[in-house]
């Protein structure tokens, strides 16, 4: 069950594990070198950097953003927050060491009479190649099995989109197919690498 903390303050940097914790109502995941937390409205122009970025969202079905989607995508984030059973988690990255947010991630709860759920993540890519989106997801697979007791989680990615492919095969996903042009994307139709996991899986990891 998550900890309820009064406040983080001086704490941040001894947050250590995978274990969620809520502090003054804020949820947060901390890992080794990272916070996962909820977003809230003063976070809209760091996620901005990123989310306008062109090289960042070229495999993405948004972007690059506008001020006003990301301050959107935002007051998306915070709503979802109060949601009585929460299925959405939209969370900030963020640096431990520098209390800095680097992204975002996200773990939904699709299907929860079949207890499936789906992971993506986003970095602004000063950021890339550092084990961070890989640490992520780590995160969120934990929690989505300890915490939330899903049997499966999946996620997607572009087939050209190597990078993200690596990420989800470091957190030990396995490729279960190619889904060919399912989603429209910026003008065209797009196909996606099916990733998933499984409890057990997980379990003997």
């Amino acid at each position: 069950m998550p900890i309820l903390l009064s406040r983080i303050g001086p704490q941040r940097k001894k947050l250590k594990g995978y274990t969620p914790i809520e502090v003054d109502e804020m949820f947060i995941i901390p890992t080794e070198r990272l916070i996962l937390r909820d977003f809230n409205k003063t976070d809209w122009r760091a996620v901005h950097v990123y989310a306008s970025d062109p090289e960042v969202v070229r495999y993405m079905d948004w972007g690059p953003n506008t001020e006003t989607e990301t301050k959107d995508f935002i007051r998306r984030s915070i709503a979802s927050q109060k949601e009585k059973p929460r299925k959405n988690y939209l969370l900030a990255i963020v640096l431990k060491a520098e209390d800095r947010l680097i992204g975002s991630c996200g773990l939904h709860v699709t299907n929860p009479n079949h207890q499936e759920g789906w992971v993506g993540y986003c970095l602004n890519r000063h950021f890339w190649r550092q084990g961070y989106a890989t640490e992520t997801v780590k995160a969120l697979l934990g929690f989505g099995f300890r915490q939330l007791g899903l049997h499966r989680i999946f996620a997607t990615c572009d087939p050209a989109n190597v990078g993200s492919a690596r990420v989800l095969e470091k957190a030990s996903m396995q490729r279960e197919g190619r889904l060919r042009e399912h989603k429209w994307a910026k003008g065209g139709w797009r196909d996606s690498w099916l990733y998933a996991i499984l409890e057990g899986e997980w379990k003997n990891g």
